[in-house]
């Protein structure tokens, strides 16, 4: 589904990702896992032509998409939830779902289906972004990324902040999406999230695919959280 190979990218003179190379297959969730600066949110953002590759190819279902610009790359089925939300607060909860939707021209039976799956937001269509809950402006930031029906959801943190009730829904949406063979790739810092979720768990280091585990490994192995996070 999606493939990243021989990654290298970085910000100026400053390189961040070295030779990284990883895939995600439909109906997978990878979770990303490593120390703070490893290189998890700038591997993110080179998928999403955010940060150009230096060299390298990113795949999507066998087509080269490593230097569309950013604003195409949406387009070809690739949502993307940022850590921090980044809504447009000023805007209401309805106008940025409407934007998630206009991205590949869906329409309101996608609309209908999101608000199913995050029912809060119906009562909220009116009020601007910027009013939210911390936890409210996570589901609309879901939200908004399912209105593209992505092929494939990059989560940065998701969780991150939550209460434990926001906490259990966001998780029931990435196993939901699972189901229907959107491929996820989810960076998240709480490592009973991951085990709960995760197929495949790549610890990043300095920028490169450092090992690559099974949640079964993980647990068995408990001196990896250790070498590849510190905790």
């Amino acid at each position: 589904m999606l493939e990243l190979r021989d990654i290298n990218a970085g910000y100026g003179r400053v390189q961040v990702l070295r030779d990284l190379s990883l895939s995600v297959q439909a109906g997978e969730i990878l979770c990303l896992l490593g120390r703070n600066g490893a290189g998890k949110t700038t591997l993110m953002k080179t998928i999403m032509g955010l940060v150009p590759a230096t060299s390298g190819q990113v795949t999507l279902e066998g087509a080269d998409i490593t230097q569309l610009p950013a604003y195409q790359v949406p387009k070809r089925g690739i949502g993307y939830i940022p850590q921090g939300r980044r809504l447009f607060g000023e805007m209401t909860v309805s106008e940025n779902l409407q934007i998630g939707l206009m991205t590949r021209g869906k329409g309101a039976a996608t609309l209908d289906h999101v608000l199913d799956m995050f029912p809060l937001l119906r009562d909220r269509l009116d009020q601007p972004a910027e009013t939210l809950s911390g936890g409210e402006q996570q589901m609309l930031a879901t939200a908004r990324a399912l209105c593209l029906e992505p092929k494939v959801l990059l989560l940065d943190e998701p969780t991150e902040g939550l209460q434990p009730s926001m906490i259990a829904l966001i998780r029931d949406a990435v196993v939901a999406l699972k189901k229907k063979n959107v491929a996820i790739i989810l960076v998240e810092q709480r490592v009973d999230a991951v085990l709960a979720v995760a197929d495949t768990i790549v610890f990043v280091k300095n920028g490169q695919n450092a090992r690559t585990v099974t949640p079964q490994e993980l647990r068995a192995d408990k001196d990896l959280l250790h070498q590849y996070v510190g905790v």
